[in-house]
């Protein structure tokens, strides 16, 4: 338990110092008083879950940043062949995350390569929160957003936020595309 207050106290003073926030500012932010949150990046004490959150939204990170095992300094670079082969949804998409960044718990996007083969029927809908950016590398690709129905073709993007049903299939033969989804903190 003492490695993990420790490893959660240098990844808070870590973002706070460069938000060039003092303490108290920072108690101020999420709402913990100020001995508590000395204790909390001195190792001293393990924060609950509820405090680790307060303390995520106040410094503008994802909860993962101070919770992931793993933690290096930037660039993460991820060379093509640690990239595992693409996974296949019941839908006939395959994907592959392109954010295979060990150590980037900091992260706010998370890339993906998607290939389809044509399939019958709508696509099928997800929502989340955050945005999403796609571009058609290949073929032709329906997205269906809400109500509307647009073809993208080689070169096409979209842009869009994600909290609307959306989705993709490919339409005359198999298409790649390219996305990025943005998650807020």
């Amino acid at each position: 338990m003492a490695q993990d207050a420790n490893k959660f106290g240098q990844r808070i003073r870590e973002y706070r110092e460069r938000l060039n926030l003092t303490l108290a500012d920072l108690a101020v932010r999420c709402g913990l008083d100020l001995t508590t949150l000395c204790a909390i990046e001195n190792g001293r004490v393990m924060p609950a879950m509820s405090v680790l959150t307060k303390l995520a939204r106040a410094l503008g990170q994802r909860l993962g940043t101070f919770t992931d095992d793993q933690y290096a300094e930037d660039p993460v670079v991820v060379r093509a062949d640690a990239v595992p082969p693409p996974e296949e949804n019941d839908a006939g998409l395959r994907y592959k995350s392109l954010s295979l960044a060990p150590g980037k718990p900091d992260r706010h996007m998370d890339p993906f390569r998607y290939e389809l083969q044509p399939s019958g029927g709508a696509p099928a809908s997800v929502s989340h929160e955050g945005e999403e950016f796609l571009i058609c590398l290949k073929g032709e690709v329906e997205l269906v957003y809400g109500d509307k129905t647009e073809i993208l073709k080689e070169g096409d993007s979209a842009f869009f936020n994600s909290i609307v049903n959306h989705g993709v299939r490919a339409v005359n033969g198999p298409a790649t595309l390219c996305g990025v989804v943005y998650s807020p903190a």
